[in-house]
């Protein structure tokens, strides 16, 4: 599966964002997404299994428990592939920052000068 495949669905990416803070349980990641998305508990795992088939996340066990995190190699990947499109909105972005020091400069030089 295409990293874009993985990464498309949201249910996956809000997994991934909810182990970009560390290192979770299955429990803990199936009563978060079940609760906003609404899904079963083996709808849960089959997505971890995604994830966890195409290298975006890790598990390890700890007794009875399973601890997912993230695997940042494929994401390393997906990052070296937007590279080629950053020109586009940095350029913008750029811009952008230019623009908020000519209105914080205009505000500042309009603003009446205390009298001492």
């Amino acid at each position: 599966m295409h990293a874009f495949d993985v990464l498309g669905d949201p249910v996956r990416r809000r997994i991934l964002e909810l182990l970009a803070s560390g290192e979770q349980s299955s429990g803990e990641l199936t009563a978060i997404i079940r609760a906003e998305f609404g899904i079963s508990q083996p709808g849960v795992s089959q997505h971890l299994k995604v994830l966890r088939d195409n290298g975006f996340t890790t598990v390890r066990a700890e007794g009875a428990r399973r601890l997912y995190a993230v695997d940042p190699a494929p994401l390393r990947e997906v990052d070296g592939w937007l590279d080629q499109f950053r020109g586009f909105w940095n350029q913008h972005l750029d811009a952008l920052a230019t623009e908020l020091a000519r209105g914080k400069r205009a505000r500042r030089l309009a603003e009446p000068k205390d009298k001492p």
